[in-house]
């Protein structure tokens, strides 16, 4: 067995993922999760791929004492990967400052522990949404940081810069921070995959529900972006790589391959679909014809945005592999396998 490896909020969408291609390597892996926006039942999802039943403690990241508890009853953690934060870009907008204490608070405890605790390697969960809307595109690392166009952004821009004064100031501790751009798409077993409560926020579980007759109707926020068919633009990777991208990470840290205290890589596959785009395909994927409506644009959402992941492909050797078409095929498989279950 590898080294013990903490994961905050694994028990959520890319966390559970993540767990299995750490288990799958040989990790040891403890989950922490609150289970705010996650089941309990994905462990068993998570066991049944891997035949390892991970470590899980309930616990909520903003508080320390708690997560403290944690690093003392399973010693020897190696090293984090912090996943647990609100992600739903309009519900931030709604409501600004459960976004701000949730996804701070929680960072701020991990990195006091992690020079408390002997814990000095973190890979850490940020999102192309620190760019904002970009001058250019594709979007590399080194281009500029705007203003964030929702608290959900914002969170992660300063997320970010909490990280890189840490680390100055404290050379001992390490930090990958990975920039997704948008994961879809389920485990190929369909044992674990994307399970928002209420309506779905992210587009793909919005789709599948509505194909398999849970909502009526899709809702396409915005047809008068300035792109070919007027949707929004995004960049849509598959979970299972962005998944394996962590592992990696995790061993470049643990091998002292990194290049600088903080490093950013971009995780995408540096091709941009648009809502339209993506509903044809799924379509095309399964068969099944998915009812649609054109509604506003929702605030918080920029017009386009995909990736430069040359660093990524480059310095962790990782590529994202699978076509949006296959991504499709399973988070149609995942949603059928739910409605086996109710």
């Amino acid at each position: 067995m590898k080294s013990k490896i903490l994961v905050t909020g694994g028990a959520g969408y890319i966390g559970s993922h993540t767990v299995v291609e750490l288990q799958n390597n040989g990790y040891e892996v403890i989950i922490v999760d609150n289970l705010s926006n996650s089941s309990i039942n994905v462990l068993d999802g998570i066991t049944s791929i891997t035949g390892i039943k991970p470590a899980f403690e309930k616990v909520d990241c903003c508080d320390k004492k708690a997560l403290e508890n944690v690093f003392e009853k399973y010693h020897g953690i190696k090293a984090i990967i912090h996943f647990a934060a609100s992600k739903a870009v309009g519900e931030s907008v709604e409501k600004p400052l459960l976004y701000y204490k949730n996804n701070l608070i929680s960072l701020l405890n991990i990195l006091e522990l992690m020079g408390e605790q002997d814990a000095p390697n973190l890979v850490f969960s940020s999102s192309c949404t620190v760019y904002g809307q970009p001058d250019t595109l594709p979007v590399t690392e080194d281009a500029e940081v705007k203003p964030a166009a929702s608290p959900y952004g914002n969170t992660k821009q300063i997320a970010e810069e909490i990280i890189r004064d840490t680390i100055h100031a404290n050379n001992s501790l390490k930090c990958i921070a990975l920039r997704y751009f948008n994961p879809v798409g389920a485990h190929p077993s369909a044992a674990i995959g994307e399970l928002p409560n209420g309506i779905p926020n992210n587009l793909i579980p919005f789709v599948t529900q509505t194909a398999i007759g849970i909502r009526e109707r899709l809702r396409v926020f915005g047809n008068d972006y300035n792109t070919p068919d007027g949707s929004a633009i995004r960049d849509y990777i598959y979970v299972v790589d962005l998944a394996k991208a962590h592992v990696i990470s995790v061993e470049r840290l643990l091998n002292n391959k990194n290049k600088k205290g903080l490093e950013i890589f971009n995780l995408g596959t540096g091709t941009g679909l648009s809502v339209l785009e993506i509903l044809k395909e799924f379509e095309t994927a399964t068969g099944v014809e998915v009812k649609k409506e054109i509604v506003g644009r929702r605030e918080g959402d920029i017009e386009k945005v995909w990736a430069d992941p040359a660093l990524a492909n480059k310095e962790l050797g990782w590529k994202a592999e699978t076509s949006t078409r296959e991504m499709l095929k399973t988070a149609w498989a995942w949603e059928k396998s739910l409605a086996t279950k109710k």
